[in-house]
């Protein structure tokens, strides 16, 4: 569970930044050069190149170097522990809720 919440912090500490969430936007599209990345943010290439290495080090994206190319690939999967983080709040929101709807309910029945 430790590990689970780790991977899970890393994946937002991640998508906190808007140009990592344009990266990961622009890469759902499919794999990208991060030179072709690069292009459209105005910041030099290192700058740039710490958030590629943000997003590799919390599994979000992986990288292949061909040459001198290097290309970005999403990695869809990690992606999911968000989802399955969200759904469980989720989850636990709506039970909580409708125990509160339900307690409500029984008392207005009470008072009438």
């Amino acid at each position: 569970m430790a590990q689970y919440d780790e991977a899970v912090d890393g994946v937002f500490v991640a998508l906190a930044d808007p140009t990592r969430r344009s990266v990961i936007r622009r890469l759902g599209r499919g794999p990208t050069s991060v030179g072709e990345l690069a292009g459209g943010f105005p910041m030099t290439l290192p700058s740039f190149m710490k958030h590629v290495r943000t997003l590799e080090s919390n599994g979000l994206i992986r990288t292949v170097k061909v040459g001198r190319v290097r290309t970005c690939v999403l990695n869809r999967e990690r992606l999911a522990l968000v989802d399955d983080w969200l759904a469980e709040q989720r989850a636990t929101w709506e039970e909580r809720t409708d125990r509160l709807e339900s307690l409500v309910g029984e008392l207005m029945e009470e008072d009438q």
